[in-house]
Parts: structure tokens; sequence; C-alpha cells
């Protein structure tokens, strides 16, 4: 792992207008880990002003004193590279946002104000070589953190969530992706004060919570939150879920259901959509719930549900037609279908209830719910039988609709009246193109229209059923390879 030359190149300009330049941050984090960081973050001792004035590709439109360096580079990580001068923060009365930002003469004072040790570490570059060189500044001990996988507050954890109550989730998120854990002073400072996340915005919140939702140990994480007395102030609705048992389908609880679902989810790699929906798919059940033991029963879960992510997803500020897509996974994600006894014109009703382009993602929530109730398969022949028959209702059937002219271009063109013959010359040009779609044209199949339209009715009556006949023989060979895709009979 090497240090971009484009980060270098700020450097070295900082530092030779004669003002103290280093890498901060996550970044730093992840270059000891040997993980290519998804940005670079640079301190210095300049002045937003003075920094402009060294690199006029820039942009301050900020209260955090951070300019935004433009690089061009090629690189998408690289073409902005953000420094920020030396400060640190005054109270935070609305555990939210600091209400002074002052500059800091240190880079010490600087590193003493960020969140945790291990994103506290700075990297001090060396020119003095023809090959750079970099020297570590840990004043917190997080090279020693990282070494042991534990996430711990710079000072005391308390100051440092007071100031930002974002932070306690953050915490959570760090543990999550990196697969570490929460230091137990920091994880009870978490614990005694995770009320204050209630002053952190919902925009926030979600896209903290997201992060955790799109990694690997997605499930883990909300589990954490749940044990740190988090999840409450995000999304109470899934700890209804907690010891809530279920019935003889159900080996979990609704609590462990959802996450196990999410953890298929995460495993498979599924977008946000699914793992949201495979988290909230049956978060109505505790509500829905009558009767005890193995015959419990949860009727209109499904409706309570969605009803219920809705609001959720509404309070959370999620973009509508994300939402939407959610509330409706979750809404049919209890769909029946059964080979032999479900017809077409069901799977049509759904297919048209759902939305063709979501089909894929249903299905998908409905294996993540398949797994997190304790089956082995998560896509059974019953399963792949319905993605199937959806793929074989959703495409367009083979009919005269699919050409370029219609009934009336031919009885303009013969000048004649509806009859038998406007429909057996439509068969025989839709043969006609069935053999080439290239002569799906307009102008081509008007001259074909004349040709047919001089035939005598027995030819024309001999044309029509072959190419009837031939649309048959297309529709089974299409249907069998259908079958084939999806290993069913």
């Amino acid at each position: 792992m090497t240090i971009p030359k484009e980060v270098k190149s700020i450097i070295a300009k900082l530092e030779k207008a004669g003002f103290e330049a280093y890498i901060v941050g996550g970044c730093v984090r992840d270059f000891l880990r040997n993980v290519e960081p998804d940005d670079w973050d640079i301190t210095t001792s300049a002045k937003p002003e003075e920094i402009q004035k060294i690199f006029p590709e820039n942009f301050y439109e900020n209260n955090f004193l951070t300019v935004t360096v433009q690089t061009k580079s090629k690189n998408s990580k690289l073409k902005e590279i953000e420094i920020t001068t030396f400060r640190f923060e005054s109270e935070y009365s609305d555990k939210r946002h600091p209400d002074e930002i002052k500059f800091a003469k240190t880079l010490e004072e600087d590193l003493a104000r960020r969140d945790f040790t291990v994103n506290a570490i700075a990297l001090k570059l060396g020119f003095e070589k023809k090959k750079p060189s970099f020297g570590i500044i840990d004043l917190f001990a997080g090279q020693k953190d990282l070494e042991a996988k534990i996430i711990r507050a710079v000072g005391n954890p308390e100051d440092r969530f007071g100031e930002d109550a974002l932070r306690m989730m953050r915490a959570v998120r760090l543990a999550t992706t990196l697969n570490f854990i929460i230091e137990d002073k920091t994880a009870e400072a978490i614990n005694k004060n995770a009320k204050l996340l209630e002053a952190i915005s919902k925009e926030r919140i979600r896209d903290e919570f997201l992060k955790i939702i799109m990694s690997e140990r997605a499930a883990d994480g909300i589990e954490l939150l749940r044990k740190l007395g988090l999840l409450k102030y995000i999304i109470p609705e899934i700890e209804e879920g907690y010891k809530i048992g279920q019935n003889k389908h159900h080996i979990y609880d609704c609590y462990e259901h959802n996450l196990r679902s999410l953890e298929y989810s995460a495993k498979k790699n599924f977008n946000k959509e699914v793992r949201l929906a495979a988290l909230l798919h049956d978060i109505g059940k505790p509500r829905a719930k009558r009767g005890e033991g193995q015959d419990a029963t949860f009727y209109n879960h499904e409706i309570i549900g969605a009803r219920m992510a809705s609001q959720i997803l509404n309070q959370l500020k999620f973009p509508k037609k994300e939402a939407e897509k959610i509330v409706k996974l979750v809404r049919f994600h209890l769909f029946y279908y059964n080979v032999g006894e479900v017809g077409e014109n069901s799977v049509r009703r759904l297919v048209r209830n759902v939305g063709p382009e979501y089909m894929e993602e249903l299905l998908q929530v409905r294996q993540a719910d398949r797994i997190g109730s304790g089956v082995p398969k998560a896509e059974p022949y019953k399963l792949r039988h319905l993605k199937y028959t959806i793929e074989k209702v959703s495409k367009d059937p083979i009919s005269a609709k699919m050409l370029k002219v219609n009934g009336g271009d031919v009885m303009k063109i013969l000048a004649i009246l509806p009859g038998p013959k406007v429909g057996q010359i439509l068969d025989v040009l839709l043969g006609y193109v069935l053999d080439d779609p290239k002569n799906n044209k307009k102008d081509l199949l008007e001259k074909e229209i004349k040709k047919l339209g001089a035939l005598s009715e027995k030819e024309l009556i001999v044309l029509s059923k072959k190419a009837e006949k031939e649309r048959e023989e297309i529709e089974v060979k299409k249907d069998k390879m259908t079958k084939e895709k999806y290993w069913v009979t």
C-alpha cells in the first residue's frame, strides 16, 4: 500500500509554503490495515484562506474550516481531497453541532477532539529523500487498539458522545464493518447516553444506519445496536419482536427471524432495499399475534407490517420512491404459490401488484425469509417454478400486436372491409417477421400486404395455417428454454 501521489503533492505544497500538514482520520486507520481508503483527509496549520491561495482549484462552503481541493485525478477517490485547518470545538449544546469551531494551534489539540483512537492517528510525510517516507504520530495508542481490534473513545467517552451523539452509532458501525469489539468503558458510556440519539437529525441517523445495513455483518450490527440500547431510538418497532415466539413453521422468535433474514441478504450481497425489506418483512407479527405456542397465528401481519414500514421509512426521511419499493416488498412477501394449484392469472395479479421491475427483489426477500425461518433451502422447486411462471406471464405474447402494421393498414391498402382475410394476412406477416425480426419494418410489410392480397382465398388459408403452426412451435420451444433456465418440468 502506497500513499497516492495526489496526497503527497498537496502536503508537499503546504509544507513548502511554511505550514504543517498531516494525513489524518479514517484513511490512516485503513492505510495501516493495508486497506485502500475510500477518501484521504489532510489537516494543516494553514487557515482556509491560506489553503485557497495555494490551491486555486477548490471550494469552501462550510463552517468546519474545510477546503476541498480538486486534483483532476483519474481516480474517482482522489478527485477531491479535503484539507481541514487544525481545530477544536467548544460546547455542544444540542449534542450534535459545536457551538463554535475555533482554530487550534497544534496537531495535538486537533487529534484530541476526534472520536475514536483508531481515527486519531496522523501520518507525517518526509521528503528529504527521493522516496518519500512517513512517520506515525499516535498520541492515544490508536495503533495498539488497531492491533487488538478495539473501538475506544478518545479520552472520556461521555465527553465524546456528549459532543456528537451520532458517534455512538458510528462506534457500532466501525465495530461491525471492521469486525472489532467496543471497549468496555466506551460501551458503558453508549448504554448510559443512548437517549442522546434523540437529538440527532433523522437524516444523519438514516445514513449511519444504512452503512450498518450494507456491511457484511449487518445482522451483528443490528444486534449490537439493541444490546447497547440504541435500537429503541432508531427503529423501536424491530425490538417489539424480541423473544416473541412464533409457531410450528419457525424455529426462531420474531426478532431473530428478521435478523437471520437480513444476515442471508447481506451474505448474498442483495441491495439495500432487499436488506431493509428482509429486516422489516415480519415487523408486524408481534401486533398481529393471536394465541401462543405451535398454533399461534399472525393473520394480516404483512399488511400491518407494510403500514409500520411506511411510517418507519418516512420518519427516517427515506426518498419516497425507495420507501414505496420497500413497503411493497414487505406487503407482498407472503405470496402463496404451489405448483399445479396456483394458476397463471394469480401470478399475473402478483406481478401487477408488485410491479414487474420489483419481482426479482421480491423473490430475494422470500429466499431470505425462508432461510430466516430455519429451512435449509433458499430456493426450492416451487420457488424456481414460480420464477419460470413469472417470466412466462411477463413476456409479451407472440401475436399480431408485435407487427409494425395492423388490421387497419391491411384494410386500407387492399380496400377491403373487416373479415377473416384481414386476420389471415396478419398471421402470415407474423410468421414472416418471426423468421427474421429484421423484416418488421412498415414499408416491407406494406409490400407483403399487397402480394398477399392478390392470392386466392384457398392459398391464403394454407399460408395462414402454416404460419400458425410455426408460431406454436416457437412458443413451445421458448417455453422449454425458460423451463430449463429454472430447472423445472
